[in-house]
């Protein structure tokens, strides 16, 4: 009988850890597994950066450069500062701005401690207007256009996120009809933020879904409305022309509206993006920039090119690819980061 317990005990043993081991093979393994499989990569948590870290290739480049600099003699001081702004794709029409500011503070012989203190005043200067803007009305209408692949869609994205985060209704516009793609990706922000949407289907007049989308903002009192517009090459004349559409609904439906323009730029590009955005200059008011991947690039000094050439405030700046990776920019921090000290 002993022996036939002993059997049955042992059964009993292997059943329940033959269960447990389906429970742990079933069950997801990390809690990343339980997203909607249709969420963007960006959407994914991950570690929050800063600034300082995004910009560390571009400040390496940049420091090495200044240190040998500093390091000759005072004719070497404002050659070096010039090479270092190039090589961190500053460009020449804003380097050469730069260098005649140093000259003014530091006379024919600067030293080099003086040297390193001007050109932090002279770079601080040069982002003093820089930074996000608070909504003053309500609703808040804000429009986002940039070319392909800047990562337009996704910062619209993670821009609803930083209004959430700060309590306030959002309300997502999907006029970007020309890819279904955008218009699936946006919702699938709107379902992660907490954000309400607005969509018609894919070939769709952009000016009839933001007619609707900023009438189902009053009814249902949202507090900002961000609208995705199509990702246009600035070479394109109808679909700049869309644009303009886009903004005469606006300011039909919601008298000073919109309240602000933002155009996306890829810092990856460098200098090809002020390119891109003195075109779009040309076709619409732009309020504001916002510069993404700036942690993916060792060209993060064009940046500074964007309020001198383009007379344009950096509202943001994308540091990586969590959710929570879109930061107002903070020319302080910016020029901290650069220069490695303050």
């Amino acid at each position: 009988m002993d022996q036939t317990v002993l059997e049955i005990a042992g059964a009993l043993v292997a059943a329940g850890s033959a269960a447990g081991w389906l429970v742990l093979r079933l069950r997801p393994r990390r809690a990343e597994a339980r997203l909607p499989a249709a969420v963007p990569k960006e959407a994914r948590p991950v570690a929050r950066r800063g600034v300082r870290a995004a910009l560390a290739a571009t400040a390496r480049r940049f420091r090495d450069r200044l240190d040998v600099a500093f390091a000759g003699g005072h004719q070497e001081v404002l050659e070096g500062i010039e090479e270092a702004l190039l090589t961190a794709d500053v460009g020449m029409p804003t380097t050469a701005a730069l260098l005649d500011g140093l000259r003014a503070r530091l006379g024919t012989n600067p030293d080099p401690d003086r040297a390193r203190a001007a050109l932090r005043d002279q770079l601080s200067e040069m982002l003093q207007t820089a930074g996000p803007t608070q909504p003053s009305a309500s609703p808040w209408v804000v429009l986002v256009t940039g070319i392909n692949g800047v990562g337009k869609t996704t910062t619209i994205g993670k821009l609803a996120a930083l209004h959430r985060a700060q309590g306030r209704k959002v309300l997502l516009v999907a006029a970007d009809t020309f890819r279904a793609a955008a218009i699936e990706q946006l919702g699938v922000w709107a379902e992660r933020t907490g954000a309400d949407i607005v969509k018609h289907g894919s070939g769709a007049d952009p000016a009839a879904v933001v007619f609707d989308g900023l009438r189902a903002a009053v009814a249902r009192k949202a507090d900002v409305v961000i609208v995705d517009t199509a990702g246009r090459l600035h070479t394109r004349t109808p679909l700049m022309d869309e644009l303009r559409k886009i903004r005469r609904t606006v300011e039909r439906e919601l008298p000073g509206a919109p309240h602000e323009v933002l155009l996306v730029l890829d810092a990856t590009t460098g200098q090809n993006a002020l390119s891109q955005a003195k075109a779009f200059l040309e076709a619409v008011t732009v309020t504001g920039v916002i510069v993404t991947k700036l942690d993916g690039t060792a060209k993060g000094g064009m940046v500074l090119a964007i309020g001198r050439e383009l007379t344009l405030p950096v509202r943001y700046v994308g540091v990586g690819e969590g959710v929570d990776d879109l930061q107002g920019f903070d020319p302080d921090e910016f020029v901290e980061g650069l220069l490695g000290d303050g």
